[in-house]
């Protein structure tokens, strides 16, 4: 690819990051900002400095927020644009010139949010050097749907499992955002399906997406129900999820095909009466119990290897709050009616909509948003209220939920949300990453993004907002009166303003559409979203334009929730934290086709594969750079840390603080100090022999591996082998995803009924009164690890952010260890357009 024409330059422009200026020259493409320090006038005067230069690239997708404000000449203060990146970097370009602030300001929106069309984009320009290892690699090539079924152990040529592959979406046809092949139980013809479809939001039927090499219980997915108020059902459907729960076993169901559509006698077992002892928080043992040790039963009639366990304990879960799926039901949706699926039983999950996890992310943004401007920590009240960690929590408790019933419980397990791509695809593939050692791989992890995340339809182009928003551009005429620009000044009059205006509209809008907004869930997370792309003067073609309401983390969330498990289990994954960090980078980066559009039909009608390069090429060429040197890949039941199961700690969850470009100490000090205070006050309680309260952690799961919901074992006795540990003091209390009518507790331990836990989680809440006060205050200066139990006010305050940008030509250093080597790549990948 040859380099890339630069359309504007802007001489002597003052870039502003974390406090620190820098004096460069900024220029503009069609595809990125580039600011190269020092400038040339510099380099003129002294051509010494041009060793020393240094050049940033800032990809436009990347942009999410852009104010440009204005100053009168005569005012003595230059003109800026401030910029926020999607990579939470945050930079501001001082102009002593406004024309050419106002001119860069609309350069900068015309590639942005008024492209008009994907095609506009980087991905359909970018082409690796043709040296280069990634120019050899076809990364389209590494998914196979047939393969990875294959895998599973479903294929034509293989022994049947009670499953087959269906083309009956071949053509996008029957499901248009599921993907053309379908993995479905072999009784059930693609008639039956076509019926089904009919009961099912967008005709996503329940469907396999994974099939356990070892007991072959399965994770199946779909959409939610069209039950409505009158409680309808669906005879298909309904013959459908039965057969998807008993596929894997009819090797040992006797049962005549006509049949075949009935639950099988064992899915109504009381789920109190298979008790195993109380102590289960290793699994290496449950896995002996229930695997290895288990003495291998045959069918008398057949031959066949029973398999003990199966389909004991199968589950629909709904990860909606039950109180959302209620409020579908107004609108003709909602959750199933377990009086016709009386082979399982459900429960939901506590676990929020797009719009509450896009509201928890402005609030961590607001937390650190002066990042350009100030060299001080994050606001740590600020980044408690954004309760992004509880929701990290969650969305790994009910993921080990999940993986629990499949690998321990021996269960057969079906997920749905609303139209089941957003937290369906987050339970279902972390569920898979905590039960198969294959996906803690490099390849394996990119399938299994490829199979739950693209191939599924997670709408990737919708939730990250590849076209921009014109509304994400906005200028700040407050400089008009001379004011100058300073840390925390959207917090002013400007925004004061703007938010009378829109409690207003909001408030009227309310009024004049009277119950008809209270009487739908804002899980309608598409019907519900408004079509504000209709202010850009460029038309963009339905369904690829930009909707605020459906922007949403919803991926950068699962990449996240893996990072807590890479954290906690670092020797059990072949990739390391920067492999998760570029790969966020490039979700929003538009250089690679794998992320555009929203789903496996639009991919294809759009000839991605045919016009752009795959990401997956980027990183397989760059495999050393992201593969963790403490991975271990034995895999040993009867070894501590090398099970094939892995569990979160939830009283570990921490902040992913690489990927918001600050310290550990920055982010997770005040979590740490007071996680150190509990360990002393728990030590000192037992060496004074003092009772204990039981603890339960982050959102219920505590120690290594234990399946702990309020403060007890799975059936309700604490376990013996570890002795519970008091909660970090000061934090707020402890609330499990699981909600609703029926949660996961209830179900697995129905006569257990602890009192309610007074245990605080480490990840979030507050220390009461002035105490809060008094630690608020000193966390700013840094010094509250002292008073906390924490390092002390000696500790070294640097806070690491030391690169302004994405793109860095040059080395300075990496808190992992890998800057060096991040560097080098990134001036590799970006060498063609230098």
């Amino acid at each position: 690819m040859a380099a890339p024409h630069h359309k504007h330059i802007y001489h002597n422009i003052h870039a502003l990051h974390g406090g620190k200026p820098e004096l460069g020259d900024l220029a503009a493409n069609d595809f990125h900002l580039i600011f190269r320090f020092p400038p040339e006038s510099r380099i003129a005067e002294d051509p010494s400095l041009k060793k020393q230069v240094k050049t940033r690239w800032f990809a436009f997708p990347l942009i999410s927020q852009c104010t440009l404000r204005p100053t009168p000449p005569s005012s003595g203060i230059p003109s800026s644009i401030r910029i926020r990146f999607r990579d939470f970097t945050y930079v501001s370009f001082n102009f002593g010139d406004d024309k050419e602030a106002r001119d860069a300001f609309e350069f900068i929106r015309s590639r942005t949010s008024r492209l008009g069309g994907i095609d506009k984009l980087l991905a359909f320009h970018y082409s690796p050097p043709h040296n280069s290892p990634e120019h050899s690699i076809n990364g389209w090539d590494l998914y196979d749907a047939r393969a990875e079924f294959r895998r599973q152990g479903i294929s034509e040529k293989s022994a049947d499992l009670g499953w087959r592959i269906s083309a009956i979406n071949k053509d996008y046809a029957f499901s248009p955002t599921y993907p053309a092949l379908l993995a479905v139980p072999s009784r059930i013809s693609d008639n039956t399906l076509k019926y089904a479809a009919q009961f099912r939001s967008r005709a996503r039927i329940p469907t396999l997406s994974y099939l356990h090499p070892v007991n072959s219980c399965t994770i199946t997915r779909s959409s939610q129900p069209f039950v409505g108020l009158r409680m309808k059902r669906s005879v298909q459907d309904e013959s459908l999820v039965s057969a998807c729960f008993s596929a894997s076993t009819e090797i040992i169901d006797s049962t005549p095909s006509g049949e075949a559509d009935e639950g099988p006698s064992s899915s109504h077992v009381d789920l109190s009466a298979d008790k195993p002892e109380a102590d289960m928080s290793e699994t290496e043992r449950m896995e002996d119990e229930l695997i290895a040790g288990t003495t291998a039963l045959y069918d008398e009639k057949t031959g066949k290897r029973l398999i003990y366990g199966a389909q004991q304990h199968n589950l629909i879960v709904d990860a909606r709050p039950a109180i959302n799926s209620y409020a579908m039901q107004a609108i003709g949706m909602g959750s199933e009616n377990m009086e016709y699926y009386k082979f399982a039983r459900k429960v939901f999950l506590n676990i929020d909509n797009i719009h509450v996890m896009r509201d928890s992310l402005d609030n961590v943004i607001n937390a650190i948003k002066d990042a350009d401007m100030s060299p001080f920590p994050p606001n740590q009240e600020l980044l408690a209220k954004s309760k992004w960690l509880k929701h990290i929590g969650g969305i790994l408790d009910g993921s080990a939920i999940i993986a629990r019933q499949v690998g321990i419980q021996h269960s057969h397990v079906l997920i749905h949300c609303s139209d089941g791509w957003d937290r369906t695809s987050q339970l279902s593939a972390l569920a898979e990453l905590m039960l198969d050692p294959f996906y803690r791989t490099i390849d394996g992890f990119i399938v299994l993004v490829e199979k739950d995340w693209l191939s599924f339809g997670h709408m990737f182009q919708l939730r990250c907002g590849h076209l921009s928003h014109d509304s994400w551009f906005t200028v700040d005429n407050d400089g008009l009166a001379g004011t100058a620009v300073k840390p925390g000044e959207s917090e002013g009059r400007g925004d004061a303003i703007e938010n009378a205006f829109a409690s207003a509209k909001r408030f009227f809008k309310k009024n004049l559409s009277g119950d008809k907004e209270n009487s739908t869930s804002s899980d309608a997370e598409e019907t519900s979203a408004v079509d504000e792309a209709k202010q850009a003067p460029t038309p963009v073609p339905e369904g690829m334009a930009t909707k605020v309401r459906d922007v949403s983390p919803v991926f950068h969330q699962f990449l996240d929730a893996t990072y807590q498990l890479l954290r906690q289990h670092p020797t059990r994954f072949e990739f390391n934290e920067r492999f998760l960090r570029r790969l966020l980078y490039h979700v929003y980066s538009c250089q690679y086709g794998t992320f555009l559009c929203n789903n496996e039909r639009q991919r294809h009608e759009a000839r991605l594969r045919e016009r752009t390069r795959s990401v997956w090429a980027y990183f397989l060429s760059r495999r050393s750079e992201f593969t963790n040197d403490q991975y271990d890949a034995t895999i040993d039941d009867h070894v501590k840390g090398r099970e094939r199961l892995l569990f979160p700690r939830l009283s570990e969850v921490r902040w992913w603080h690489q990927v918001f470009n600050r310290t550990d100490d920055e982010m997770n000090g005040a979590i740490n100090a007071s996680a150190a205070t509990a360990e002393r006050v728990a030590a000192y309680q037992s060496a004074s022999g003092l009772s204990e309260a039981p603890t339960t952690g982050m959102g219920g799961l505590d120690g290594a591996n234990s399946f702990n919901l309020g403060g007890t074992t799975p059936h309700g006795s604490m376990s013996p082998a570890r002795s519970p540990r008091p909660p970090p003091p000061g934090l707020s209390p402890n609330k499990s995803v699981l909600a609703g009518v029926e949660s996961a507790h209830q179900i697995l331990t129905p006569e257990a009924r602890s009192p309610p836990s007074l245990n605080r989680s480490a990840s979030t809440g507050e220390l009461p009164g002035a105490l809060a006060a008094l630690q608020d205050k000193l966390s700013g200066l840094n010094i509250a690890k002292g008073v906390f139990g924490g390092a002390g006010a000696g500790t070294s305050t640097t806070t690491g952010r030391h690169r302004v940008g994405a793109h860095n030509t040059a080395s300075n250093g990496n808190s992992g260890g890998n800057r060096a080597s991040e560097d080098s790549g990134i001036e590799q990948e970006m060498k063609s357009m230098e």
